[in-house]
């Protein structure tokens, strides 16, 4: 199993500073290690992304550990790579299911948010936008795309306190795409929001801190569990992991992760799901001890 990393803008020779403790915890571990421009990669440019990973006899298996790409992309690389016989841990199917919400709804519905999503047009229809925000009545919700929300806009672009607010949805949709822009994946999606353990306020903007974890998955086994945020003391609770780890034998996916949260009255819910391999590995997780670990469950 092969580790691919994008390299750094300045120098194809040289990691991405962001994963370069990464690189370095994969290396411990035993794992060869290959960077692709993820810069060319973004322009389309696949075989310029890819130059310096050579060509193998036999076909091997890889993980791509990078900035997250939309699935055109991602398909793009795998086959790309493919013609190189190294085989991306996830099939392009594979990555959209857990990449994009609405594909992997389906499996996580009864634990998680109620949800809703339409995709977007050149043309923002409001109308049918206010047929899918008025499904949640008087409650609170949120907005994100496909993959992602802006969260640090928390409450100009993404909290909505009255579904039924009409004028604030408006102003939190113009500005929820405004900030996305060209970043926007697919469409837009509304979910209820829900009241959960408070850690703490953001020490850079408004947005609350609440208990939440992040599940790594590989086939469908635990690698490892992190603190979701930096900031906020969790104390000495921990989630029962037996109710989630039997929701991952579902799921479309080889390498994934699950965010996990801890509602006001106790109960554990699923946020949401991500591809493993563009999932981030949160500043306070023990790099080599994931590198371990996976290391470990492949071989």
């Amino acid at each position: 199993m092969k580790i691919i990393y994008c390299d750094s803008i300045i120098n194809p020779q040289v990691i991405d500073a962001d994963y370069e403790t990464e690189q370095k915890a994969a290396k411990n571990a035993g794992f060869e290690t290959h960077l692709l421009s993820f810069e060319k990669l973004e322009e389309g440019n696949i075989n310029s992304a890819i130059h310096f990973i050579s060509k193998k006899e036999e076909k091997e298996m890889a993980l791509y550990r990078g900035w997250m790409v939309q699935s055109k992309t991602y398909e793009l690389l795998y086959n790309a790579l493919l013609q190189k016989n190294i085989q991306l841990i996830n099939s392009p199917k594979e990555y959209e299911h857990c990449h994009y919400l609405p594909n992997s709804y389906s499996k996580i519905e009864n634990h998680t948010p109620i949800s809703n999503w339409m995709k977007l047009n050149d043309v923002i229809d409001f109308e049918e936008i206010y047929k899918l925000t008025n499904q949640f009545g008087e409650n609170s919700i949120i907005i994100k795309d496909y993959v992602k929300s802006e969260k640090y806009h928390w409450k100009e672009a993404c909290f909505i306190p009255k579904a039924s607010d009409k004028d604030k949805i408006k102003n939190s949709v113009q500005k929820f795409i405004q900030l996305r822009g060209k970043q926007l994946n697919e469409g837009l999606v509304f979910r209820k929001f829900e009241e959960l353990e408070f850690l703490t306020q953001h020490s850079k903007s408004s947005l609350p801190l609440t208990k939440e974890f992040r599940i790594f998955f590989l086939n469908k086994k635990i690698v490892n569990i992190f603190n979701y945020w930096d900031e906020g003391e969790y104390g000495d609770t921990k989630p029962d992991l037996k109710k989630f780890t039997q929701i991952a034998q579902e799921i479309d996916s080889n390498f994934f992760t699950m965010d996990i949260a801890q509602k006001i009255d106790g109960e554990w819910i699923i946020m949401e799901l991500g591809d493993g391999q563009v999932s981030g590995l949160p500043d306070n997780a023990d790099k080599n001890d994931f590198y371990k670990n996976l290391k470990k469950m492949i071989y």
